[in-house]
């Protein structure tokens, strides 16, 4: 497809143009024919074009009207011009009567995070996600106890997914080129999840990370005192020391009392 229009810098473009990257992208998702499957900005079509090639058709959402407008000359795409985060994927995968969704994308990195956690509310629907991200990001949502990069966004989104980095990309791979490195990562919905709400796992994680550098009976401590939580959680540990499923065991602990 022809890519006439300019990125634009409200929406975090960043045109995905290396071929060899694009390459290995598509075969890290390995599209197969028939599957359901949603790009999120898919910009200049740079991994449409490959992706809808070997699935004979290709959802796509994207919130520059300019680049919709280009998109719906291509038979082969059905175009949601939308802003991501208002996009009910569980509608979405009702719509194209598809048990499950596989959800790809370059995603606008000043607004990745947000992404991941909408698209938390729709795990249901997932089969899995593919998305490229600003290098730091990714290290931080793959990162193990006991490292710098372990954080908030470790926890929530390891207490819902498998993931995976797959491959680093540098910026002269896009259009302009970000002042970042970048990276692709694989999420793959976790088959079995302790049932805890997202609420509570999500405020008790902010607690504990709220003052990293402290111990944990300064801050978790005193927040499970004033919840009348009784347990033995070790809180002479600093947050990062913690790993995601003692979390969660605690988050189910918090929900019973």
């Amino acid at each position: 497809m022809a890519h006439p229009n300019a990125p634009r810098k409200r929406f975090g473009q960043h045109f995905l143009t290396d071929r060899a990257v694009i390459d290995d992208i598509v075969s890290a998702i390995a599209p197969q024919a028939g599957q359901a499957m949603v790009e999120i900005g898919p910009g200049w079509a740079a991994l449409t074009q490959p992706l809808v090639e070997r699935l004979g058709h290709l959802q796509v959402i994207e919130i520059d009207r300019d680049l919709a407008r280009e998109l719906r000359g291509h038979a082969q795409l059905s175009v949601t011009e939308a802003d991501v985060l208002q996009v009910n994927f569980t509608e979405l995968a009702q719509s194209l009567n598809a048990p499950q969704l596989r959800v790809v994308g370059n995603l606008p990195y000043n607004i990745s995070t947000p992404i991941l956690f909408h698209l938390l509310d729709h795990v249901a629907v997932v089969q899995d996600q593919h998305f490229m991200l600003q290098k730091e990001v990714v290290d931080r949502m793959v990162a193990a106890p006991h490292s710098a990069d372990y954080g908030r966004l470790s926890v929530m989104l390891q207490a819902r997914y498998q993931m995976e980095k797959v491959l680093d990309v540098a910026p002269d791979a896009f259009h302009p080129p970000p002042k970042v490195d970048s990276a692709v990562v694989r999420m793959v919905p976790l088959v079995d999840v302790v049932d805890v709400p997202w609420s509570l796992l999500s405020e008790l994680v902010r607690v504990a990370f709220g003052q990293r550098r402290k111990l944990l009976r300064h801050t978790l401590g005193a927040w499970l005192q004033q919840k009348g939580v009784a347990t033995d959680f070790d809180v002479q540990r600093r947050a990062q020391e913690v790993s995601v499923a003692e979390f969660v065991a605690l988050a189910q602990l918090c929900q019973g009392q």
